[in-house]
């Protein structure tokens, strides 16, 4: 028997909507999905100018069925042609809470933009960080973890049984997926190789290749890490930056809801990377090889936490390395794939950042990180389409492998 440490992501509850000062909108352009008891609710509502938004705006599924995107909702908010919610009022305030408290509000927009997940019978709450507030209070606490890692509880697993299912370790492997992430003797980019090693023994692990099953390869696994072991074969992976950025722009290319916020970020980084008419792949492999360099690097050397924090709420959004099938029963666990999406999506980030950083130069803030990553989030993580065609994308170049996804993230 063994005690593993239960990490949840509590800091989640220390969210707070600042409302009209928020610099964005977290509907616009979005479908608002209605959920049967809210719909019904809004049915008794008495007449008058509210009524009336309703009965205008908010349209049964059966009128459109294509366009809701869960199976359970009765109906969705059709929005302004301007991407804004027709709900809105002039102090940027949801009419509907002004007038009749939160408990009429979807159940999408009382809880954005938190995400929940039952494992164990606990509620495992997280943000998304396509908020701009619930970005700043997950990307700039250099502190994140630690009230939720003091006095945190724990749970004990056997691990003499030969039986047990991969999820049956789901708290030991998040512990260690943690402590992986935070251990800075590494740089960043090997801590994810090292990821990405992990997840395939535990694919293997199931399979049934690895003598002594889980227990076994995490003790031996944690040993490696541990003592530098592997430190040799991450080092003879090159740097690939023209690999790197190109797979970046091909990205970028698939977002279909770019808001302003998000074109003044790719602006920023087209400027960061020297893009223009006469420029090409290389020249601007060039100049984004020296963004990360001058810029970029010394930034995060004084911020680690930062895409620490970007990793750690991601493993806590996608249920990684496990992903959403955990909450499918028999479905099986796919920990290679889920590691290939989570870093391809941290590449994507890291590389727009790299070009923003290049823009701004010495005047580089974690003002310009919120911005980019918030604004990049809301255009790709809730498109439901985004995920498999990365996936595609990598498998097609060949790059969907410790390898590739390697070079995809070194600097």
């Amino acid at each position: 028997m063994r005690n593993a440490k239960i990490v949840r992501p509590e800091y989640a509850d220390r969210f707070r909507c600042i409302g009209p000062t928020c610099e964005d909108s977290c509907c616009a352009g979005w479908v608002v999905d209605i959920d049967k008891a809210t719909y019904e609710k809004y049915q008794s509502i008495s007449s008058g100018p509210l009524r009336v938004l309703m009965d205008t705006h908010v349209v049964p599924r059966s009128e459109d069925p294509g366009d809701g995107k869960d199976p359970a909702a009765l109906a969705r908010i059709k929005l302004l042609p301007s991407g804004e919610c027709p709900f809105h009022n002039a102090e940027r305030l949801c009419q509907i809470q002004v007038e009749l408290g939160e408990e009429y509000l979807s159940h999408t927009c009382a809880t954005y933009p938190r995400r929940s997940h039952v494992i164990d019978k606990l509620v495992d709450k997280t943000l998304t960080t396509s908020c701009p507030e619930a970005c700043r209070l997950v990307l700039l606490n250099p502190d994140l973890l630690e009230s939720d890692w003091t006095g945190v509880r724990h749970v004990k697993w056997d691990d003499s049984k030969s039986d047990l299912t991969l999820v049956s370790h789901f708290w030991p492997v998040r512990e260690f997926v943690i402590d992986l992430i935070t251990n800075r003797a590494y740089p960043l980019w090997q801590r994810m190789f090292l990821l990405g090693t992990f997840s395939r023994r535990l694919e293997a692990t199931v399979r049934g290749e690895i003598k002594g099953g889980f227990p076994a390869m995490l003790e031996g696994f944690s040993a490696a890490v541990a003592s530098g072991g592997l430190r040799a074969s991450i080092e003879t992976i090159p740097a690939d930056l023209t690999l790197q950025l190109g797979m970046v722009l091909e990205l970028v290319k698939l977002g279909s809801r770019r808001s302003p916020r998000l074109v003044e970020c790719i602006d920023a980084f087209g400027r960061g990377i020297e893009y223009g008419p006469e420029s090409t792949l290389q020249s601007m492999s060039a100049a984004y090889g020296v963004a990360y360099e001058r810029y970029f690097a010394p930034f995060f050397a004084e911020h680690p936490y930062i895409l620490e924090n970007y990793l750690i709420n991601m493993v806590f959004n996608r249920l990684f390395p496990f992903g959403g099938k955990l909450l499918q029963g028999a479905a099986m666990p796919e920990p290679a794939k889920e590691f290939a999406l989570l870093a391809t999506d941290f590449a994507l980030v890291k590389g727009l950042l790299i070009g923003v950083a290049g823009a701004y130069k010495e005047d580089f803030s974690t003002q310009h990180v919120v911005l980019t990553v918030q604004s990049a989030s809301k255009c790709f993580e809730h498109n439901s389409e985004f995920l498999p065609r990365v996936h595609q994308i990598l498998v097609d170049k060949g790059i969907a492998n410790a390898h590739g996804l390697t070079m995809l993230i070194r600097n």
